[in-house]
């Protein structure tokens, strides 16, 4: 078939001539705003085809051309729900077909590793859940290339594997040696921690002895039938993987005694090496076991060859012509990112496949189809406001992974932010750890309705702080998705609502003042259905709704209370005509110069209930301290998808009336922040039961603040106004310190912002045994700490081109004196000329620690003590600041206690020891299993079982309306 497409790669290229490159036609791109503004072609879809196929491979071209009708479903799909983004249909052949066409740029080395088939949503699609034990050959046969090449496969295998997948490896010769000894016998989940445990040791295994395969077998079939029996793993489909150079004879005795005549555990035979002598036997094992067998010559060889299995164990899903949904679990779509960072989608995918009668009992698989969803449009219906300050929703999948969280970190930052490698497979008892018992986890995992509450404590302002609260947590299933979604509202806020009512005129006058902002991260308008609509703010769109200029436009309006989610922009009316009288009362500040004189107060601002903020400069934005505050880029302090700003919170947690003082912390290891901000909560002072309806705040300049403190510290009760003692002696040091034990004035200016505890770590340590203060201990399961591991020169052996080819050469020389064996020849040269070059590089690795938190007792108003040192008493008092967070902390500096140690809050990583690592291994949480499975069927023709090509399937005609329904909404 002579047909030329659009080639992701090399569309719009020309050669030195100035002429297209074949495949590289011109490809209109144009950028757009919905897709982050990337150069795409919304009329047509274009193909990518892997780096180590051939783009003119006649199975590729002849699937481009019939897939070629995807275009106009595609564009159909679009049309009628705007808000979709990528779709796109994955291939059996390897290539891949996405709408928008895209231009696909290769990397450094020119190599584009994108395959569709490896994508864990088409295998998902593809496959349905399985057990897999994977059998590596590690006699002496196999030494030099035999080997990396095998544990290449092993790796490629384990890149196949799901969350709802379950494995182990074992390595035999005449013994059998399980990867990891503390799993020996049983099967683990499939999770990235595991199999990148997995990983690390295969790096051990080495190669000598003899092969005893029939142990191999009898162990195999024995672990997955007793694991199977005790109802952990998949219960669906079972694999038996073996990769060897070689099998004496075809074990036809062990399987009759464990797998026929059913058939239920598949053998997939992977032969290793250029020789064919013991290829019929590995094939015989594959056919008459319902499996496949292939060869790998090469470290090239080794995707393509591993990836015909799962086409294998698609084949009973075909057969019962199921198209089962499937979605993936949240992950991170670099190429969308946004103003508020990179974007977590999950992606939705169904297998295409043949109709034809004809072939049906070959089970063909023709591909998958799918779309990407990003994440926070499954939690649209649930509306911010209503949900309190602290309130926040959250969703996980079967396995209990956190499908979106408020406390979810997939980023890490070091020099520039990075994803953590385990960042899409944090579990739900990882971020509310408070319930030890699982209970909330569990039952969202088996997908009930229920309701569940416990005593919290939340990290806010960079994890230096706490609140410690109680939830209440309500949660059910997504119907249609393997998803459960919760709500979780603290208790004292999200129970009543305030409601006021104005006219549209009187709000939309106080919304022209430019100080006015809305949270656009909320949704009061839907700005996506319509492409004029998109480049809107909220507060524009609400303003153009109600103006009737953008009668297209969904906004939550509505005039008469009813019982009902559209009044949300009737109370930000209400925000608006109560909260503008404010302006004219910060006017009056900025006029007043002896208010002000010094400018040390920059900015008032103010938030409410609704998403409204008024921001006031008293200074001009080049002269702010703080350029980020209260702007995108400081994305705690201002309102977003999933929290209220952290003045407003933090303000909501005070006594009514006080201000909230606080000094914000920098991502440095020291605090290097020269402003102090204050905030008040806003509560209705009469006998109803009123929420906060809203905050108030400012921020100053440190050194403003500072000097308002020395200067009443210096005035004095007595009727001369003289004071006995003042912190102008050196004989005492005076602090002020915030409720969590933050230093914001000190005589050394050096230590603003420190923990207490680090600069005077004995009277830290006295207050909290008198109760002044407490400690709460913390948990951080994302975490990730800095370790120390072995790397070598040939560490990327499988990657380096130079290291590929000495280890052919060493395999050739190898093969020529293997007649040599019990000289151990081999074993000399393969040994010698792969020592490593071992040396220590630092990492950072995910871990658990450990660390403080400290709250002050508010019922202690003043508090006195002495401390015993080596050989005098320090003497101390704390005072609280009336009508604020804040304590005057005087020490007796004629007193050194270097005894006592200083009190830090650096974490402390959780060190697991040998055993307990076991057992966490060995530890599986509560799962839900996918509820559809497809391991077998009985009209299976299994004799396609490799060595043969396979058949090429004609374009069906069920691939459009298949299109359809999955993107119609």
């Amino acid at each position: 078939l002579q047909y030329e497409y659009f080639n992701a790669v090399l569309i719009n290229e020309r050669d030195e001539e100035g002429n297209y490159l074949e495949l590289g036609k011109e490809f209109i791109l144009v950028p757009n705003d919905h897709f982050n503004n990337l150069p795409v072609n919304i009329s047509l879809s274009d193909v990518q085809v892997p780096t180590n196929m051939y783009n003119k491979d006649p199975a590729i071209v002849n699937g481009v051309y019939w897939s070629e009708s995807l275009n106009k479903v595609f564009v159909d799909n679009f049309d009628r729900d705007p808000s979709l983004i990528w779709q796109y249909f994955g291939s059996a052949k390897g290539f891949f077909r996405q709408y928008p066409g895209i231009k696909w740029e290769p990397d450094e080395n020119g190599v584009i590793a994108f395959d569709c088939r490896n994508r864990k949503w088409y295998i998902q699609a593809a496959t349905s859940p399985k057990d897999v034990v994977i059998l590596v050959d590690v006699s002496g046969s196999m030494k030099g290339l035999r080997l990396t090449i095998a544990k290449q496969t092993v790796s490629s295998i384990l890149d196949t594997l799901g969350d709802d997948d379950f494995f182990n490896i074992i390595a035999y010769n005449e013994e059998l040696h399980y990867v990891e000894p503390c799993l020996n016998g049983t099967l683990v989940q499939a999770d990235r921690a595991n199999k990148e445990h997995f990983r690390e040791h295969l790096d051990k295994l080495f190669a000598k002895g003899i092969g005893m395969l029939d142990i191999a077998l009898n162990e195999a079939f024995n672990m997955l039938n007793e694991f199977n029996h005790t109802g952990q793993g998949s219960i669906c489909s079972q694999a038996i993987m073996l990769i060897t150079d070689g099998a004496v004879d075809t074990y036809d005795t062990i399987f009759a005694k464990y797998n026929w005549p059913d058939r239920k555990v598949r053998i997939f035979t992977y032969l290793i090496g250029r020789e064919a002598a013991f290829a019929d036997n590995l094939k015989w094992m594959a056919c008459a076991n319902k499996g496949f067998f292939t060869q790998i010559s090469t470290l090239a060889d080794v995707q393509e060859n591993v990836m015909e299995y799962l086409h294998v164990l698609s084949r009973p899903k075909v057969i019962d012509q199921e198209h089962d949904v499937v979605w993936t679990e949240a992950y991170i779509d670099s190429t969308l990112a946004d103003d508020q960072g990179l974007v977590l989608m999950t992606t939705v995918a169904m297998p295409v496949f043949s109709k034809q009668n004809e072939t049906r009992s070959k089970g063909i698989l023709l591909g998958v189809v799918g779309t990407d969803v990003p994440v926070k449009e499954l939690l649209k219906t649930i509306p911010k406001y209503k949900l309190g300050i602290h309130g926040y929703a959250f969703a996980i999948t079967n396995n209990g992974y956190i499908l979106t969280h408020p406390e979810l970190r997939p980023l890490y930052e070091e020099g520039k932010k990075r994803r953590k490698p385990n960042y899409s497979s944090v579990d739900l008892s990882e971020v509310e750890w408070e319930d030890r018992d699982d209970v909330l986890r569990n039952a969202m995992v088996n997908r009930k309705t229920g309701k569940f509450s416990m005593e919290v404590k939340k990290t806010v302002d960079k994890g230096k702080r706490v609140l410690v609260m109680t939830n209440d947590y309500y949660y059910t299933d997504i119907k249609g998705t393997p998803f459960s979604l919760g709500v979780a509202l603290s208790r004292g806020h999200g129970k009543y609502f305030f409601r006021g009512n104005v006219t549209v005129e009187e709000g939309l006058h106080d919304l022209e003042h430019p100080d006015v902002s809305l949270a656009d991260e909320w949704s009061y308008c839907n700005t996506d259905l319509h492409p004029e609509h998109r480049q809107m703010t909220q507060l524009e769109a609400i303003k153009r709704y109600l103006t009737g200029k953008e009668p297209l436009l969904q906004c939550k309006y509505f005039v008469k209370y009813a019982c009902s989610d559209k009044e949300l922009i009737q109370e930000v009316l209400f925000d608006a005509v109560v909260s503008a009288p404010i302006e004219a009362y910060w006017t009056s500040l900025a006029l007043n110069k002896s208010e002000n004189s010094d400018k040390g107060v920059e900015v008032a601002f103010l938030g409410t209930r609704t998403g409204l903020s008024r921001i006031n400069l008293f200074v001009g934005p080049e002269q702010l301290t703080n350029q980020d505050f209260l702007t995108a880029e400081d994305k705690e302090n201002i309102f977003n998808a999933d929290h209220f700003p952290l003045w407003y919170r933090r303000a909501a947690e005070q006594i009514p009336g006080s201000f909230v003082y606080s000094i914000p912390f920098s991502t440095e290891t020291a605090n290097k922040s020269n402003v102090v901000t204050a905030s008040t909560a806003i509560q209705l002072l009469d006998d109803r039961k009123s929420p906060v309806v809203a905050a108030v705040g400012i921020q100053m300049k440190l050194e403003f603040f500072q000097r308002k403190f020395w200067t009443a510290s210096r005035q004095c009760a007595s009727l001369d106004g003289r004071c006995a003692i003042s912190c102008d002696d050196e004989a005492i040091n005076c602090y002020l310190i915030d409720n969590n034990g933050f230093i914001l004035v000190s005589e050394d200016y050096r230590q603003t912002g420190y923990f207490f505890g680090e600069v005077e770590g004995a009277v830290m340590n006295k207050l909290l045994s008198m109760g002044s203060f407490k400690r709460i201990t913390l948990y951080d399961y994302q975490a990730m700490c800095r370790t120390n591991k072995e790397s070598s020169d040939s560490a990327h052996s499988l990657l380096d081109p130079y290291n590929a080819f000495f280890a052919a050469v060493k395999w050739i020389m190898t093969e020529l004196v293997l007649f040599l064996v019990e000289f151990n020849l081999c074993s000399w040269w393969h040994s010698d000329l792969t020592a490593k070059a071992q040396r220590l590089k630092q990492t950072l690795e995910p871990c658990d620690t450990e660390y403080p938190a400290f709250v002050s007792e508010r019922t202690i108003k003043e508090t006195t003590g002495n401390i015993a040192c080596d050989d005098c008493f320090k003497s101390f008092v704390i005072q609280q600041i009336p009508s604020s967070n804040l304590f005057m902390v005087v020490v007796d500096n004629e007193c050194f206690c270097d005894s006592v140690p200083p009190i830090t809050m650096a974490p402390i990583e959780i060190r697991y020891i040998l055993c307990l690592k076991c057992e966490r291994l060995k530890s599986q949480k509560i799962r839900r299993r996918p509820e559809s499975c497809h391991g077998f069927h009985p009209e299976e023709n299994a004799r396609e079982c490799g060595g043969v090509s396979g058949l090429s399937a004609k374009p069906p005609l069920v691939l459009l309306p298949l299109l359809l329904k999955i993107f119609s909404r």
